[in-house]
């Protein structure tokens, strides 16, 4: 009899474990997304601009990823951009977001997706505010604020605590 090989934890610079949902964890995430959600995360859809839920929130805090509870981004990095989606000028820790070269719709632009669950974000774009020039265009659905000091999403039963502030932004 054979065990079978187990792949060994993966953990991000800030502490977040990066493995990858089971295949029963991933069936159980994507049950609890609505319609729209699951169109953006799962089928990297767009939401219409000017109409997501955090594109005016302002509060202390870190987003999560709405699918897997992830940390992505933090407020203090949000920026207004005047596209009509969320945006900011970096990631809560760049192990968090992976990038992927997109060339759907005749274009190429650069595709932003969670390190941890592989779900759509939105995208990121060279034209951001210093320090790092960039523009995170990341979807609403895509995203779950949670104010510091509030537990984070926990939907993989990884115990990873409370939203907090980094010392990197």
């Amino acid at each position: 009899m054979t065990t079978p090989q187990l792949s060994p934890t993966q953990v991000s610079p800030s502490g977040f474990d990066l493995t990858a949902p089971t295949a029963e964890e991933r069936k159980a995430l994507e049950a609890s997304l609505t319609r729209e959600e699951a169109d953006v995360l799962l089928h990297h859809g767009t939401e219409a601009p000017f109409c997501g839920g955090l594109l005016d929130q302002k509060d202390a805090g870190v987003y999560c990823c709405r699918l897997c509870g992830m940390p992505l981004f933090e407020h203090k990095t949000k920026f207004e951009s005047g596209t009509g989606w969320p945006s900011f000028w970096a990631p809560v820790d760049e192990a968090h977001v992976k990038a992927i070269r997109d060339v759907s719709y005749g274009m190429v632009r650069i595709e932003t997706t969670c390190a941890r669950c592989g779900s759509h974000q939105g995208h990121v774009f060279p034209d951001g505010p210093p320090p790092t020039r960039l523009r995170y265009c990341i979807n609403s659905v895509s995203l779950e604020f949670v104010p510091y000091g509030a537990p984070l999403p926990d939907r993989l039963r990884r115990g990873e605590g409370v939203a907090k502030a980094t010392a990197a932004a």
